[in-house]
């Protein structure tokens, strides 16, 4: 059974878990609330992101960093976080538990749980995950545990993601940038052949186009002005 909270703050208990559709999730209130006390463990905040146009909350920096990657994930349609409590019997025992993400994206919805590697292997973390993901897979959706990313890969989608307010940029130079034939050359060469505006605001507005994925390069090493660009 499935139980979450609607927008509007009304609480909908004991829904079944094979009827409710993701669609109706999609606007799913988070199920806890922060918490918030002198040496808490947890880091908890909210991120501004650019697919839902609104704060999206989370509960530690590893929350955090996945909350990046499907904010820079082009199949991602809606991220919501901690979408409801399921509940369920295993091996005898009533057993609940709140993901911490349900991901809508062009392929289908994608439950998330977000685990340090170290923890994978605490009995109880095991239990948890594995009838998660049971439950989650029997009604055909995707379940996936996420741990700790590469970390030039993460740095990287982290500062792009200081660009990601495309109301911060000139539309103008995003048409003019996007129109562009910057296809297998350098970012220092893209930047230099737009030379009516000036450098830092080129180079802004690439970075911009780049967390929109409208010119990719590798992000498995540290971003430079010799990484090479392709259109998206």
């Amino acid at each position: 059974m499935l139980s979450f909270r609607e927008a509007t703050g009304r609480t909908r208990e004991d829904v079944d878990w094979f009827s409710v559709q993701a669609d109706v999730l999609r606007a799913a209130a988070p199920w806890r609330t922060f918490r918030w006390y002198k040496g808490q463990k947890h880091y908890s905040g909210t991120y501004w992101s650019s697919t839902m146009g609104d704060e999206v909350i989370y509960e530690s920096r590893l929350e955090l960093a996945r909350l990046l990657y499907a904010d820079f994930n082009r199949a991602v349609t809606s991220i919501v976080s901690q979408p409801f409590l399921l509940r369920a019997e295993v091996e005898g025992k009533k057993r609940a538990h709140v993901p911490d993400f349900l991901l809508l994206t062009t392929s289908g919805p994608v439950i998330v749980d977000v685990k340090p590697t170290s923890r994978l292997d605490v009995p109880d973390v095991a239990r948890t995950l594995a009838w998660s993901r049971e439950a989650v897979e029997r009604r055909g959706w995707t379940y996936e545990v996420w741990s700790e990313p590469p970390e030039d890969e993460l740095a990287n989608i982290r500062f792009l993601a200081g660009r990601r307010r495309v109301s911060l940029f000139d539309p103008t130079l995003l048409d003019v940038m996007l129109a562009a034939e910057f296809d297998g050359v350098s970012i220092a060469e893209a930047i230099s052949s737009v030379p009516d505006y000036p450098e830092a605001r080129v180079r802004a507005c690439l970075l911009h186009l780049m967390w929109r994925k409208r010119w990719v390069t590798s992000m498995l090493r540290p971003l430079g002005d010799r990484n090479v660009l392709r259109r998206g």
